[in-house]
């Protein structure tokens, strides 16, 4: 809730840009912070973790911190290949009526763990290229740096490039975006779940 507070303010407090095509600066402001907030947080929370932490599974059905890693860095490339995809498409701004999600209420619907949801078979822990669990996290990390720099310095008109999501609707390039960050944070609250787990080696 704190991180979503700080991101509408940002938003807020640059409110004023002439809104060209192409992102505001509180735009930029505010989803490269989020991007590195999220980065950082999970960075965290896998802070010096031992194989035998990082193997450890509740149960047989739940998902390990490894595979966790595994599914964070999946994601991270396949949505941005996903929206690079929608950007390079012709721009449809007639779409932007279709949008019926604000930025913070998509933040807030993917990072509410209460909500469950299923990962796309191609985003399985099994399907990783990565067998080790720092391997992932440094792609992830690679991949989030491009990410954010991307933002820092794109004219891309981000918010008339609109997609269709299978979960929330129709939302803008920017808003995927955001969506990718909450998505870290998402599996960084799992991954601290499981560190609370009564079983989690010490």
């Amino acid at each position: 809730m704190k991180r979503l507070i700080i991101f509408a303010s940002v938003l807020f407090l640059w409110s004023f840009d002439s809104k060209a095509p192409g992102l505001t600066k509180a735009e930029k402001k505010a989803a490269t912070t989020y991007l590195q907030e999220t980065r950082d947080f999970l960075q965290s929370s896998i802070k010096d973790l031992t194989k035998a932490q990082m193997d450890y599974k509740a149960s047989p059905e739940r998902w390990s911190i490894k595979e966790c890693l595994q599914h964070i860095a999946a994601a991270e490339n396949g949505l941005w290949q996903w929206t690079e995809s929608i950007l390079k498409a012709p721009a449809n701004p007639e779409k932007r009526t279709d949008i019926k999600t604000t930025d913070e209420a998509v933040i807030q619907a993917v990072t509410d763990r209460s909500k469950k949801a299923t990962a796309p078979p191609e985003l399985l822990p099994e399907k990783s290229a990565y067998t080790n669990a720092m391997d992932a996290f440094t792609a992830f990390k690679t991949a989030r740096g491009k990410l954010m720099k991307y933002i820092r310095t794109t004219d891309d008109d981000m918010r008339n490039h609109v997609a269709e999501t299978p979960l929330w609707g129709a939302l803008d390039t920017y808003q995927l975006v955001l969506l990718t960050a909450a998505h870290t944070n998402r599996h960084t609250q799992q991954i601290n779940e499981i560190k609370a787990e009564a079983g989690f080696p010490k």
